[in-house]
């Protein structure tokens, strides 16, 4: 986690918007530690698609996978919040022509993740994020 991560983390939980970027294609998403087990939460852009939010684990066109998604991988139920809203969802990494029909969704909301994954020899991975039902107490 990075001083800047943790101060876009303050800004959004405080309603504010974090400089230079849009507060509704943000979420902040806590998954658990793959070696810890402790609950870790990352800004990421948020792709709120018809079906659900995703997101796209390119971590600005890196070699490796960024480690929020390494531990959704590992353990896939996670905390999900976003601009007025906050839920438990279970993320599903797209595969086939899934992921195909939901990457072309995402490049039109942001082209330029089609530099990123020009830019890389991985395939960037697409995780749906499928909220649970809420239990009522």
């Amino acid at each position: 986690m990075t001083e800047i991560d943790d101060d876009v983390m303050a800004a959004f939980r405080a309603g504010e918007t974090p400089p230079g970027m849009h507060r509704e294609r943000l979420l902040l998403l806590t998954t658990t530690g793959r070696s810890t087990g402790e609950r870790r939460t990352t800004p990421v852009m948020r792709l709120a698609l018809p079906d659900a939010d995703h997101v796209v684990a390119s971590a600005n066109a890196a070699p490796e996978h960024p480690q929020w998604y390494l531990n959704l991988v590992e353990d896939p139920a996670v905390h999900v919040e976003v601009h007025g809203d906050e839920y438990d969802a279970v993320a599903v990494e797209l595969r086939d022509s899934e992921r195909e029909s939901a990457w072309n969704s995402i490049l039109q909301l942001a082209p330029f993740f089609a530099d990123h994954q020009a830019g890389v020899d991985r395939t960037i991975p697409v995780v749906r994020l499928e909220r649970r039902p809420s239990i009522a107490g």
